[in-house]
């Protein structure tokens, strides 16, 4: 996975949040303890902590700074933050060389930063519509891409709902929803 996938997930939240904007984004976001305001936050942060990983390239644990979008900012702002918090990890992505390894417990590849990028919009995503009650669901390319980075041990099946279930968001072939889980972005 690249900057060009995480560009197309920032495409995909864009297109179904940007006509959601004039909302209320305080309700819950689907089955997360978070509003939709919370979620859409959350999601700039952590793209912007990936692309900081990616340029100082620590090696044992996350830099010490968090992203803080102002309280009381517009839905349609926080899109904003999301957006060049997307546009930092790409340019990251794209300068880092395949061998850079920074931490994100373990040594992680600019693959596995941008699995995770795209794993966090398009899941959030998911999360917001829900709280806001637009039908939307992940695509297929990216799901499946997602699947096969960070989750090599995951069932086969339709790769939204396998990707669903394997972030505890649904029910897969009669498996009831995970109630833990986690990705695997480290490399060996």
């Amino acid at each position: 996975m690249n900057g060009s996938d995480v560009g197309n997930a920032l495409v995909e939240m864009v297109e179904v949040l940007t006509p959601q904007t004039d909302r209320d984004w305080q309700v819950r976001a689907g089955p997360l303890e978070w509003s939709c305001w919370q979620t859409a936050a959350h999601i700039a942060h952590d793209l912007l902590a990936y692309a900081g990983q990616l340029a100082a390239r620590p090696d044992s644990a996350y830099l010490p700074y968090d992203l803080m979008v102002r309280e009381g900012t517009s839905p349609a702002d926080v899109l904003e933050v999301v957006k060049a918090s997307s546009g930092l990890l790409q340019l990251a992505l794209a300068s880092a060389d395949p061998a850079t390894r920074a931490w994100h417990y373990g040594p992680c590849d600019p693959t596995g930063f941008a699995a995770m990028g795209v794993a966090e919009t398009l899941l959030h995503t998911y999360d917001i519509a829900q709280g806001l009650g637009v039908p939307w669901r992940p695509p297929t390319d990216l799901s499946a891409a997602v699947l096969d980075r960070l989750f090599p041990h995951a069932p086969s099946g339709e790769p939204v709902a396998v990707l669903l279930w394997s972030t505890g968001r649904g029910e897969l072939d009669e498996r009831p929803p995970l109630t833990s889980w986690f990705w695997k972005a480290a490399v060996e």
